[in-house]
């Protein structure tokens, strides 16, 4: 009898665990009925032999109908007087994988969709917004009923409009601002847009505006580039084999010839715009396509033989110069105001001393070709420009550069390759003067305004992007009260002292703006805007963001951020995904982020950003702690706050962590998993398993290791490259990792994944390789960026709620 008992009891268990629950939808929205008829029928048959199918009139009423009214009734609305089609729609928000099924009875002629997709019924729905619509076809005065039932494992809560937590395609989809542009007197701006539609598809679209009043003059297809002098849209036409470029007037649409037939190559018109000068390409030594020598790293790379050279292309007459020759490729940098000055730059490559790459840079006679060398077999530095009297020239560069001029730190400390800072060389003299030696941020992009002779530039502030002017005489900075968290892009109007950006906010997609500039002050007259990126969010709601930083055992701040669920419960207890760099710049405010922290609340999980040691725009001593550390110092830093983090908001489930990182922040999520058995689930995209074959693999690795392993190399440091690799370390990992890699990755290549997954199947621990096929370093196909996101997700609902519904939607089960 006992044993009767327990059997029955284990069935009803069974039965329990495999109930579906019913849930009945009753209101819907509707939109129609709308009047059709049948076409007229010369035969009975059609092409193929088929009679009149009644349910091709559903199409006649689009799934993006607006909605005329609810409907919550039991017999569907229909004409008394003709045929009808209707469409009745509602959504579901569902942050868990659901499967089952939906049924639809009652009309004779109708078709499901979900998501725009003709449906048999069959749910197998991912996390997202949802769009379910019900085509139906009703005769007059039909009195045909509807009735629409869920059967799932657990209720679906539906509802009629259409606000939604923020999901993926809220980060795919949509509206975005792209781009800006101010034209020579800053009175007008070209904003570049791109448009996405479900499934990938992208639209690009240019706005003309004026500033001040925010008038759209035009939209197009194409985009103009402004002329430097002139107040007018420079536009490429391809006339039968001829490259013409017309100007364009911004007022008139007027379109004149300025350059005809112009060569192969990219161009810059000079600020005088009597000539241009063109970047071409020659053809460097081929080899046997079968079996062929390397001649150095850089080789292995598509197109490194190839060599660029300058022409200059003079208006007045046509004709094309060539104006650089070499082996080595020059590249030009820069064109004083006047147009008599080039600055001119040859890269190269010196193997046995780092940096590996060096430049020597020229000044060019914009007539005469007379060339001044400045600079020979100069390393460290990154782009250049001419002051606006052409007397001195801004460079940017690492604090290593011109013999570490503007370094903070003692002799024997590394600085960051990657943390760049302002020097002002002079032509005649020949010194150089750091600018933003004791300014902490790191510098992005620059520009040397010549209406104002200011210094405008956009520098990495810490977690924050922020836009500052430089006076070069008094060596004043000013931060600039731009709006948002995130300068993305700017842009200044050559001779005017205006500034347009776009700019995100911590919890907000980019928006666009034009301000006009009180130079002596550092303050903006006026600002205009030109784009409100609240429009990109639609109808998606976001949680919370809040800054959450602590000390450290070394003393040190180590600055974050906390992103909590829109309908957040601090009775609750919430797993939590906790998020690092990748390469050395911090993780920013930037809004449209694939790693989004927003996307990761809808889901129900908090979101700890933590910026750990070694990040730029924390001054120069904190990013050089990326240096010869290979992942120690950022990884105490993180296992540091997450315990802390933890320990200061109990509604955080400290047994339910999940850790995720790209790149150097792959690397990092393998290497944490050797120091701590804090995490329950872990995700490395694309990162380094073991820095000695990561030091030869890859098309730059090498170079990165000159940034990380700064001097070090495998024979000289091993406890660099072997002892902290994490594939030496292979036996300690215990945690199930995810290892995700594009099999096109020439940055990190696969190889690396394949290392770790290699040791943990071999040491039996729990492990899985997801392989994007033909994908580099980055995702960007659509579809397949779609099922990476979900990959990540699905193994965090996996281990962190105890729910494999949705991985194995994913990857099911094998038999092998």
């Amino acid at each position: 009898m006992k044993r009767l008992i327990t059997t029955q009891m284990l069935l009803a268990i069974g039965m329990m665990a495999t109930a579906q629950v019913k849930t009945p939808v009753t209101e819907f929205n509707l939109a129609g009925p709308y009047a059709v008829s049948a076409p007229f029928a010369i035969d009975t048959v059609d092409v193929q032999g088929k009679k009149f199918d009644a349910n091709s009139m559903l199409g006649s009423i689009a799934l993006t109908s607006q909605t005329t009214s609810k409907f919550s009734g039991q017999v569907l609305p229909s004409l008394s007087d003709s045929k009808s089609v209707g469409l009745l729609t509602f959504y579901v928000n569902n942050t868990e994988y659901v499967k089952g099924k939906i049924e639809v009875k009652g009309p004779k002629n109708s078709k499901l969709f979900i998501d725009g997709v003709e449906s048999s019924g069959e749910l197998k729905l991912a996390p997202e917004h949802h769009t379910f619509s019900i085509q139906y076809l009703a005769e007059p005065k039909d009195t045909d009923s509807i009735q629409v039932v869920f059967d799932t494992p657990s209720a679906i809560t539906y509802q009629l409009t259409p606000n939604h937590p923020y999901m993926v395609h809220d980060l795919t989809d949509g509206k975005r601002v792209r781009g800006i542009s101010l034209s020579a007197d800053g009175q007008y701006v070209i904003v570049t847009y791109q448009t996405t539609a479900r499934g990938g598809n992208s639209r690009w679209t240019y706005e003309l505006r004026e500033v001040k009043s925010q008038r759209l003059i035009s939209e197009s297809q194409r985009m103009g580039s402004w002329m430097p002098q002139s107040v007018a849209c420079l536009v490429e036409e391809k006339e039968g084999n001829k490259r013409v470029l017309y100007k364009v007037d911004p007022k008139t649409g007027q379109r004149t010839v300025f350059a005809a037939d112009i060569p192969e190559g990219s161009y810059t018109v000079a600020p005088t715009e009597d000539y241009l000068i063109m970047s071409m390409e020659e053809e460097g030594p081929q080899e046997d396509k079968e079996i062929f020598e390397v001649l150095e790293m850089d080789d292995r790379q598509p197109g490194w033989r190839k060599r660029n050279y300058l022409a200059k292309y003079d208006i007045k007459t046509g004709i094309t110069q060539r104006i650089t020759f070499g082996n080595k490729g020059e590249y030009l940098y820069d064109i004083s105001q006047d147009g008599s000055k080039l600055l001119v730059i040859s890269s190269y490559s010196r193997l046995a001393k780092r940096p590996t790459e060096v430049v020597d840079v020229y000044v060019m006679d914009a007539k005469t070709l007379q060339v001044d060398t400045l600079l020979k077999c100069e390393g460290f530095l990154g782009g250049a420009s001419f002051s606006p009297d052409g007397k001195q020239i801004l460079f940017t560069g690492n604090p290593e550069a011109f013999n570490r001029i503007g370094c903070q730190l003692p002799a024997d400390v590394t600085p960051s390759m990657t943390e760049n800072e302002l020097f002002l060389f002079d032509i005649a003299t020949k010194k150089v003067t750091p600018l933003t030696k004791d300014f902490d941020p790191s510098i992005e992009s620059v520009d040397w305004s010549w209406a104002d002779g200011q210094i405008y530039f956009s520098a990495e502030d810490r977690d924050y992007v922020n836009m500052f002017a430089l006076n070069p005489k008094s060596g004043k900075i000013s931060k600039l009260p731009i709006n948002g968290d995130y300068a993305y892009r700017f842009n200044m109007a050559a001779h005017a002292p205006v500034l347009a950006y776009l700019s995100y906010k911590t919890l907000e997609p980019a928006s666009a703006y034009v301000a006009t500039i009180n130079s002596k002050k550092a303050i903006f007259n006026a600002q205009y805007s030109m784009f409100n990126g609240v429009e990109a969010l639609g109808d998606a709601e976001i949680g919370t963001c809040q800054d959450w930083n602590f000390t450290n055992s070394k003393g040190d701040t180590v600055y974050g951020r906390l992103y909590l669920p829109k309908d957040f419960d601090a009775t609750k207890k919430y797993p939590m995904i906790v998020y690092y760099y990748g390469g050395c710049s911090p993780v920013s405010r930037y809004f449209e982020s694939p790693y989004a922290p927003q996307y990761w609340n809808s889901l129900g999980y908090v979101a700890y950003i933590i910026e750990p040691s070694g990040a730029t725009g924390f001054g120069q001593e904190w990013a050089s702690r990326h240096v010869n550390t290979a992942g120690r110092g950022p990884a105490e830093d993180i296992i540091e706050g997450v315990k802390q983090i933890c320990a200061e908001h109990p509604y955080i489930n400290k047994d339910k962590i999940g850790c995720m990182g790209a790149s150097y922040g792959g690397f990092m999520t393998q290497y944490l998993q050797t120091q701590t058995d804090i995490f329950a689930a872990a995700i490395s995209h694309a990162g380094i398993a073991n820095h000695t074959s990561y030091w030869g693999e890859g098309y730059w690795g090498y170079n990165y290791s000159e940034v990380s392993m700064a001097n070090s190399y495998p024979w000289s440091h091993r406890q660099l490259y072997v002892d902290q690799s994490p594939l030496f370390n292979a036996d300690k990992i215990h945690t199930p990792l995810l290892l995700l890699h594009g099999n096109a990755d020439t940055n990190v290549p696969l190889i690396e994944s394949l290392q770790m997954f290699t040791a943990l199947k071999l040491l039996g621990r729990e492990v899985s390789l997801v392989e994007v096929e033909g994908e580099n370093h980055h995702i960007l196909d659509y579809s397949k960026k779609e099922k990476w996101l979900a990959t990540q997700m699905a193994w965090f609902q996996k281990w962190l709620k105890d729910d494999p519904t949705w991985w194995d939607a994913l990857y099911p089960k094998k038999h092998l």
